[in-house]
Order: structure tokens, then C-alpha cells, then sequence
């Protein structure tokens, strides 16, 4: 008897369907198999048997359907055959084994720090509070119907030294624009995937801002027939970051899944993340994958 064997990594997004996994490779697929077999076996170590999660046809095919983080780990095809000798027809049993690492993932939710800066007169008084406020409500309401927010926000005031222009008061003012307002759950529509919902609103969401501070410069520099304002937008001062996070069951880690480095993959045996954190933490007690606490 003969024996191979042949890993492969996968990822599957939650709640859609796996690939169809093949119990034969290319080079096998293009010779004569006599007497094939085929045994799957799960990630529980127990066989595979069709149900209405799980299809396995005749040719040793199996494809998962709605893929949960429960469903990872290593799926075990044996395919079993016969070589024949034309001549004494003396018959050898061939055994070959394909692995299957299959994980779930979602998609990081996404939101967006950004940073602005404005002019003031001066660093002391109640302007510069009332700007910081208004400028908030502003972008709240602009992005209210996308069920995204603004959190998060701060100021500073500094004094900047401007070439050719002496020294100047100015407003650092930072904010984080999030998916999930009150209500947020709303835009969903029941659906499972809910983060490409939300992923969609908050780039939405960074565009109208984006353009909202970029109409900011255009009438300052474009609308000669006013006085220029003590309190102004900076031009080319708007900053942007996306910072990405995961669901709770859910990390990244680039080194052991390189071929998914920016999915949000289910934390594996041994590992857990309860909070909405980009890595899951060690614990030696965790036997299931998508684990969120460490019991």
C-alpha cells in the first residue's frame, strides 16, 4: 500500500458557501482511477456525511454551505484506488490524503480617524469651544442618515510659526467617524453579513466629510468679495486613516494567515477576543474556534 498526502489553507466568509473541494489532485484528475473511494473526515474527527450543511457527491467532491466559525479547522479527504498490473493483473491499493485548513472570516469593520486644523484669534475664550461644538454637530448631521457618528473628539490649541507670516493661533482638532450610531442595527435589513452594510456607509460617510472641509477651502481661497474670517479651515490640513477592527471571535494575524492578512479570522484553539480588538489573546483553555471569552 501507498501512501501521499496534501495540505491546503482556506478561508470562507461567514455565512456564504465554501469552494468546492476536490478529494484529487490536477495530476490524478488527468489518469484513469480505478475503484475510487473517498472518506471525509471533519474537524470533530468524525466522517462527513451529506446533510443540509454539508455535500459530498459520488466523485468525492464536498462543498459547505453557510459557513460558520464553528465549521473551521481540518477537513480530511482519503482517496483510496487501485493500480492494476495488465500483465498478472496484480492489483495494488493506493492511498492518498488531501487536508483541508478551512477557516471562517468577516470582513475588519472600518472606521476613520481624521484630523483638521483651523485658525483662531487667540487660544483663550469661549470661540474656540463654540467652533469645536458647532463643527461636530455639523458633521453629525451630515452623516446621520448613513447611521454613522462622530466620536471621540478633541482640540488643542497651538501657536504655529508660518513662513513670512509671523506666528499664528491654531486649532488642532481630532475625531474618529464610527459605523455604529444608535439605531445603527436598522440599516442592516437583516442581513448576516451586516459589516459590508456598515463598511459602505462609513466610506460614504469619509467622502461627504472629505468634501465638506474641501468646500471649505474652495471659498476661502475662491470667494474674494468677503472678509476672511478670524476662525478658517487650514487648507490641505484634512487627515484621514482607516483603523480596522473585528467582531468579538475574530483577529488577525498575518503570519499564520499571510494569504488573508487583512480578513478578521476566526481565533483559533487556544485563543479568544471578547471585545471588538484586531488580535486574538492566548488561552490555553479555549478548545473551539471563534472563541470570545476564556472559559
Amino acid at each position: 500500500m501507498l501512501f501521499y498526502f496534501v495540505t491546503v489553507k482556506l478561508y470562507v466568509k461567514l455565512h456564504h458557501h465554501s469552494p468546492v473541494l476536490v478529494c484529487m489532485d490536477f495530476r490524478r484528475a488527468k489518469k484513469e482511477t480505478v475503484d475510487p473511494t473517498y472518506i471525509w473526515i471533519g474537524p470533530n474527527e468524525k466522517p462527513l456525511t451529506g446533510n443540509n450543511q454539508i455535500n459530498i457527491t459520488k466523485t468525492g467532491k464536498l462543498m459547505v454551505k453557510d459557513f460558520l466559525e464553528a465549521l473551521s479547522g481540518l477537513y480530511t479527504c482519503t482517496l483510496s484506488y487501485k493500480t492494476v498490473k495488465a500483465e498478472t493483473q496484480e492489483e495494488t491499493i493506493v492511498k492518498q490524503r488531501y487536508d483541508f485548513m478551512i477557516f471562517a472570516y468577516r470582513e475588519p469593520d472600518y472606521s476613520y480617524q481624521m484630523a483638521v486644523r483651523f485658525t483662531t484669534k487667540s487660544c483663550e475664550g469661549r470661540y474656540n469651544d463654540l467652533l469645536f461644538r458647532v463643527l461636530k454637530k455639523i458633521l453629525d448631521n451630515l452623516i446621520s442618515d448613513l447611521s454613522c457618528h462622530v466620536i471621540e473628539p478633541s482640540y488643542k490649541c497651538h501657536f504655529v510659526k508660518i513662513p513670512k507670516h509671523g506666528l499664528i493661533h491654531e486649532l488642532f482638532i481630532a475625531f474618529q467617524v464610527n459605523p455604529f450610531a444608535p439605531g445603527w442595527k436598522g440599516a442592516c435589513n437583516d442581513s448576516a453579513d451586516c459589516e459590508d452594510i456598515t463598511n459602505h456607509n462609513i466610506l460614504q460617510a469619509r467622502d461627504r466629510i472629505e468634501e465638506f472641509f474641501r468646500s471649505q477651502a474652495y471659498i476661502y481661497y475662491h470667494d474674494f468679495n468677503k472678509t476672511i474670517p478670524a476662525m478658517h479651515f487650514v487648507d490641505h490640513s484634512f487627515q484621514v486613516v482607516r483603523m480596522d477592527s473585528c467582531r468579538p471571535g475574530f483577529g488577525k494575524n498575518e503570519g499564520l494567515h499571510s494569504n488573508c492578512a487583512s480578513c478578521c479570522v476566526a481565533c483559533s484553539p487556544g485563543t479568544f477576543s471578547p471585545d471588538v480588538d484586531v488580535t486574538c489573546q492566548n488561552c490555553v483553555s479555549v478548545r473551539i474556534y471563534g472563541a470570545k471569552s476564556c472559559t
